[in-house]
């Protein structure tokens, strides 16, 4: 989230403001996952005073109840006089009676460790600011100060992107910089190196509270040192760091939920994995993706996320370009970066590609209306079933395919998406002047001509049409190949367990088309029970394309029967071209190791 206040305004002196609202938490009965807060508001006047709880956090898009987990709300003036509060709706508390002064306090409870809620407990204060803190909706603007009450008991210490002020207190010009400030108070290893760009050095910060060990902390730093110069190379430059610094805040233990969240001048990062049970491979692809969003979306900001607001849901357009971009580059930069190998990355493009384009959604909603559904999908809950399945693809990973197909599709015109991003950051990311969806067709336009922006946005991004991948990865040396010989049945089951359909069937498969659907029970195909100890994927071996196949099941008790016709299976390999024997030219080598940045 972009604060809404120039950059200039961060440095300067705290003591400028003339009313600052100070906040203060402790952690007396983390045991139990709870923090004392305190706030006051100073000279505030005899009017009626709204305290909130936010309903969004910076980064996601979906609405999140943090109000819930607030209890033991007390008021109070200056004199210590308790306060008359009146609730009017679950996220605010209305108080009224003070002649200037109010202190509030509150307690609350914290108990998921991830990049939106907070967890307290006896290894860590793992706090999203949204989830922890009260606001005022009129003093959004007041300069704030916060003491964190640290547990010296347990060796805490304090890692956040808040400047400090002295001690355990930190300062911030606003509220909107303040919400956009996770903290993670722990025992952590702390680890930073320094960065040249444009004549300065800027901080790179690593607090990784983790089980591990110093040298596990040492190895798996050397990795982000390199995934940050190889995204420093993508647009020439880090962005300008507000205090001089950026600080991934990484907790990979037991009780943390995994996830990663962007924010201005540091990331979240949580995960179950310890490094030395798969996490120093598998977490670094979430330090590729959040370190990214420090140009793209932090900075190269839709104009429909400004003013980011904490009471409704955020919705937005152009997630696919912001979260897929983003994603296309997570793993080619871990590729660029050495820290996977060519044949890793592209056989690994197989499962988002099935994912996307063999997905029935893109009848229904454009890239820029699926990015339309995140306050519905983005970390949101629902009771009632949905139709997913059919119906949407992620933007992350429509987004990302999108990518891969006008990076590949600049390079047959000796030009890439690097450059295009460049030029992107250069226009609205640099001077953080908000784009719309127009303008990043306008800039495609200036930078690969009219046609080809005009065909790439009014195919791809206002309809739903697919490029010719099969095309465009041959002219870099990568084979696209369809399973078009293999049996499908519309639907999977997995040996040794009851063969219930888990999912909505697809639109189109010869599972819906026979007419099964979610909970459906199998119980024979063509006679043979299930389960069966029959490997699935085995057992639909023995049948060919355009076979019909009588299939019994159970639905809601009773047992009924149908015909299925079998039919082909529609998923992709991707591999590099010379795997299968196959030759590979110079000049598609070439264009291969210029792609990947292969050295």
């Amino acid at each position: 989230m972009k604060p809404f206040f120039k950059i200039l305004s961060l440095l300067i002196s705290i003591s400028v403001f003339a009313q600052t609202n100070t906040y203060s938490i402790s952690f007396e009965n983390a045991v139990h996952h709870e923090a004392k807060v305190t706030i006051s508001f100073p000279e505030v006047g005899n009017d009626t005073l709204e305290i909130r709880m936010s309903r969004t956090s910076p980064g996601r898009y979906a609405l999140h109840e943090f109000a819930k987990n607030i209890y033991n709300f007390k008021a109070k003036d200056a004199k210590g006089n308790r306060l008359e509060v009146l609730r009017t709706d679950p996220y605010s508390w209305q108080i009224v009676g003070q002649e200037s002064d109010v202190l509030i306090s509150y307690t609350l409870f914290a108990n998921r460790g991830d990049g939106t809620y907070s967890q307290i407990d006896e290894t860590h204060a793992h706090l999203n600011i949204p989830a922890t803190f009260m606001y005022a909706p009129k003093y959004t603007s007041r300069a704030i100060t916060v003491d964190f009450q640290i547990r010296e008991d347990l060796n805490w210490k304090i890692a956040t992107q808040l400047p400090l002020l002295s001690g355990s207190t930190y300062s911030v010009p606003n509220l909107y910089y303040f919400m956009d400030s996770p903290s993670e108070i722990s025992n952590h290893h702390l680890r930073e190196f320094q960065v040249e760009s444009n004549g300065k050095n800027q901080t790179i910060q690593l607090a990784l509270h983790h089980n591990g060990s110093e040298e596990e902390t040492d190895q798996y730093f050397e990795k982000i040192k390199k995934v940050v110069l190889a995204e420093k190379d993508v647009y020439g430059e880090l962005p300008t760091f507000d205090y001089g610094s950026y600080t991934f805040l990484a907790c990979y233990i037991p009780n943390a939920s995994g996830d990663g969240m962007e924010h201005r001048n540091s990331t979240i990062l949580t995960s179950t994995r310890s490094l030395a049970n798969g996490g120093m491979e598998r977490n670094i692809g979430t330090v590729s993706h959040e370190f990214f969003h420090a140009w793209n979306v932090e900075r190269i900001r839709p104009k429909s996320l400004e003013p980011f607001d904490f009471e409704k849901a955020n919705m937005s357009g152009a997630l696919w370009f912001a979260e897929g971009f983003t994603s296309y580059y997570t793993n080619l930069i871990l590729c660029r970066a050495g820290l996977i190998t060519p044949e890793k990355y592209v056989e690994g493009l197989a499962g988002t590609f099935n994912y996307v384009w063999n997905s029935p959604a893109r009848q229904f909603f454009n890239p820029i209306e699926m990015s339309y559904q995140a306050p519905f999908v983005d970390a949101s809950t629902s009771v009632d079933p949905v139709n997913r399945e059919n119906t949407f693809i992620s933007y992350y990973s429509y987004g990302s395919m999108l990518g891969l197909g006008l990076d590949l599709s600049l390079r047959e015109n000796g030009l890439n998406l690097d450059d295009y991003m460049k030029l992107v950051w250069q226009r609205y990311g640099k001077n953080e002047g908000p784009y719309s969806i127009e303008n990043l067709q306008d800039i495609l336009k200036e930078y690969a001509g009219d046609d080809f922006g005009n065909n790439f946005f009014n195919t791809y991004i206002y309809k739903s049409g697919m490029p010719d991948y099969e095309k465009l990865l041959a002219s870099v040396g990568v084979v696209l190949k369809q399973n078009s010989d293999s049996p499908y049945l519309g639907f999977t089951l997995k040996s040794n367990e009851n063969s219930i359909l888990k999912n909505n069937t697809k639109i189109g498969s010869s599972a819906y088309l026979a007419g099964l659907t979610k909970g459906d029970e199998i119980i024979t195909i063509n006679g043979t029970a299930f389960p069966n100890q029959i490997d699935f994927k085995d057992f639909i071996k023995r049948f060919k394309i355009g076979d019909r196949v009588s299939v019994q099941f159970k639905r809601f008790g009773e047992e009924k029967s149908t015909d299925l016709t079998v039919g082909a299976d529609s998923t992709y390999s991707i591999y590099l071209q010379g795997k299968e024997g196959e030759e590979v030219s110079s000049e598609v080598l070439s264009n291969r190791k210029e792609w990947l940045k292969i050295k």
